[in-house]
């Protein structure tokens, strides 16, 4: 019987071998009382597997750790999908792969904390636009992972530019826009083969003009900003009663009482998991004001906001946010193209980072995922030409580290520290610079993009066929 057992269930059914062969109803030897039942499954899980490759080093190369550290001739040891050692003398392995790092820079994998590839891919078409719910206000039940088209050709680009992981969000129409999905970067057939192992799940909501706009203009609400709130806080109301009902049931299975499961509400599910402190909130925001309104609506009802995103006028409110621990996904160089983004300015993230918030650059967009370095030193100019000087030891935390943290991953990825997932670029140049080309990608140690060997980049079953100058 055991054999069979683990056979099939492989070596951690040795227990439940050993319950089997106990008496009915008794406790196996050594325990008091019987063994909690084991969790259910997770719905949708992730079936990510890292490629395994050849132990890796990069050698004589800048790198900057995203640790406020900068170690130049530095190497950084890769093994088994972990970093092993990051320093100026590394010892490398006799086998291990060499790569001459002199003159090139390394950093941690480029994460974007707010993305929209495969919920909106390209091309551009009607019959790919799946990432707005946007028939009613409150849809938290919409889970974006289930629009994902892994196929969208920009993931590939993304790569390109050093983008190894990414927070896919539902788009901003709603109040609830939906779940989002950590994802990384790797090419692959279906959504769950790119879920990030483990990564929790977040919430998108919408304060501002969107939701407003949206439904005002077909006579229903809300149609102001207070009618956002006012949502806002009936959802939560609603969410907490939901909460509430379930752990009475849970109460009473525990005392061993009959009792009726409530029956699931999607969308109540997922807000009650927000309140649990389960699902983080992301919450796109653009005015100052309202970002202080959505902070009180969380002291309300229990929650905090994991950070605002866009949020293009935080800095006028830094150190409330510093206090509450918030976040901060944002641009440097978007302004103007509605009322809300009309003080924007592009010294958001030094000023930001300058009063103790955690920053992070976005792109929102195809385009700028490709170039998230780049916009992180317009971010960081702006800032040196007001009189902010921050160095590339922290602002390389703005799409690295912070993101991760942003994204609930910051203990696994986002910074080169050994046991963390050898998520790395090697960069032609200082990767603040306009010119600096993401040279190799490796995604937990395995090299998924290399500009020395063309044939070895990945192009998704959409771009086949297609001539080469049409990418």
């Amino acid at each position: 019987m055991k054999s069979i057992v683990r056979r099939v269930l492989g070596q951690p059914a040795l227990a439940l071998a050993i319950c089997i062969s106990a008496p009915l109803g008794a406790a196996p030897s050594g325990e008091t009382a019987a063994s909690p039942a084991p969790p259910a499954p997770a719905a949708y899980p992730s079936t990510y597997r890292p490629r395994a490759e050849a132990d890796t080093a990069i050698v004589n190369a800048s790198i900057l750790t995203a640790t406020g550290v900068r170690i130049d001739n530095g190497t950084i040891l890769m093994s088994g999908g972990r970093i092993v050692a990051v320093g100026k003398d590394v010892p490398v392995p006799a086998g291990a792969r060499s790569i001459d790092g002199t003159g090139k820079w390394v950093t941690p994998g480029i994460i974007d904390s707010h993305s929209h590839l495969g919920v909106f891919p390209a091309p551009g078409v009607a019959g790919h636009a799946d990432g707005n719910e946007n028939i009613d206000p409150y849809t938290a039940n919409v889970w974006a992972e289930h629009s994902v088209w892994p196929q969208d050709p920009v993931f590939t680009k993304a790569r390109a530019g050093g983008v190894t992981s990414l927070l896919v969000l539902p788009g901003s129409a709603n109040l609830f826009g939906g779940r989002g999905v950590t994802l990384k970067n790797v090419p692959a057939v279906t959504v769950a083969q790119m879920k990030f192992p483990g990564a929790p799940y977040t919430l998108k909501m919408a304060c501002g003009e969107n939701p407003k706009g949206r439904y005002g203009s077909r006579g229903r609400a809300p149609a102001t900003r207070m009618g956002n709130v006012a949502g806002f806080r009936r959802s939560w109301i609603d969410a907490a009663e939901y909460a509430r009902k379930w752990d009475t049931y849970d109460r009473k299975r525990a005392k061993g009482d009959a009792a009726e499961a409530p029956k699931r509400e999607l969308a109540l599910e997922t807000l009650a998991g927000v309140l649990k402190g389960e699902i983080l909130t992301q919450n796109h925001c653009y005015r100052a004001d309202e970002m202080a309104v959505m902070i009180d609506v969380g002291h309300e009802f229990g929650y905090r906001t994991a950070a605002f995103h866009h949020a293009v006028e935080a800095y006028k409110i830094a150190d409330l946010l510093a206090a509450e621990g918030t976040c901060v996904a944002t641009w440097a160089t978007r302004w103007g193209f509605k009322m809300e983004a009309f003080d924007a300015i592009e010294e958001n993230a030094a000023i930001l980072a300058a009063r103790g918030v955690c920053v992070a650059i976005h792109s929102d967009e195809q385009g700028l995922i490709q170039r998230l370095n780049v916009e992180t030193a317009v971010a960081l100019a702006a800032g040196r030409r007001a009189g902010i000087a921050i160095p590339q030891e922290e602002a390389i935390k703005w799409i690295t580290l912070n993101p991760a943290r942003i994204m609930g991953v910051a203990d696994r990825t986002g910074s080169l520290e050994p046991g963390k997932m050898a998520d790395v670029v090697l960069w032609s140049r200082n990767p603040f610079s306009v010119y600096a080309v993401a040279e190799k990608v490796f995604i937990d140690g395995a090299l998924m993009h290399d500009t020395s060997d063309p044939g070895s980049i990945y192009r998704s079953d959409f771009e086949l066929g297609q001539p080469v100058g049409a990418q």
